[in-house]
């Protein structure tokens, strides 16, 4: 398993990872829901986020597979999903709304949707098509410290940033998440197409 670790695709993976999750940008609402005396617990939102996702991925292969659903074509769907959350970043747009009924805070909105949420799935899964689970896991763990480390300092990261420097930074992130999106679209049809020829060949 150590064999397959590879520095480059871990990086990649973080840097996918770190946009969708996008802690910088949550920043703002970590601080409304104290500002509202709903408190978050940075050590439980850190390891329920990270036990949802870790479970996920190694349970969602299994769980498309009831469905017969291949890889690949979650892989694209994934795309489009990655794909929308960019033009969110991007253009200031509300494309996925939060309209749960649960008031706590650090299972929900915190964990999820927003650090552990169908984007975050979709990606890992996503992720998975392409590169080996060893550097998908090391990436996962990092971001999850990164996780941690935000929402304990969540107030100290907003006045160092400041609102104009969270805002180019999803902005940026929105970019990278963009071209990643089209990355992962083009890497799979292309893979999903010579499968199906071979599979009707």
């Amino acid at each position: 398993m150590l064999s397959a670790f590879n520095f480059q695709d871990m990086v990649s993976a973080f840097i996918v990872l770190f946009a969708v999750i996008d802690m910088i940008g949550s920043i703002p609402i970590i601080i409304a829901l104290r500002e509202k005396g709903r408190d978050v617990n940075a050590i439980k939102a850190t390891l329920y986020s990270g036990a949802l996702l870790v479970g996920f991925f190694y349970a969602g292969h299994l769980l498309l597979s009831l469905f017969r659903v291949d890889i690949e074509s979650f892989a694209i769907a994934g795309a489009f999903v990655i794909f929308l959350m960019a033009l969110e970043m991007i253009l200031d747009i509300e494309i996925f709304k939060n309209t749960g009924p649960i008031k706590e805070a650090t299972l929900v909105p915190l964990v999820f949707p927003l650090l552990a949420g169908a984007g975050a799935f979709t990606t890992l899964l996503s992720l998975r098509a392409q590169y080996a689970s060893i550097n998908i896991m090391t990436a996962l763990a990092l971001n999850m410290v990164w996780v941690y480390i935000v929402l304990r300092m969540t107030s100290k990261i907003e006045k160092m940033l400041g609102k104009g420097g969270i805002y180019v930074v999803r902005k940026f992130f929105g970019i990278i998440l963009l071209a990643i999106s089209v990355k992962l679209f083009t890497a799979n049809f292309t893979s999903l197409i010579a499968f199906l020829q071979s599979s009707n060949a």
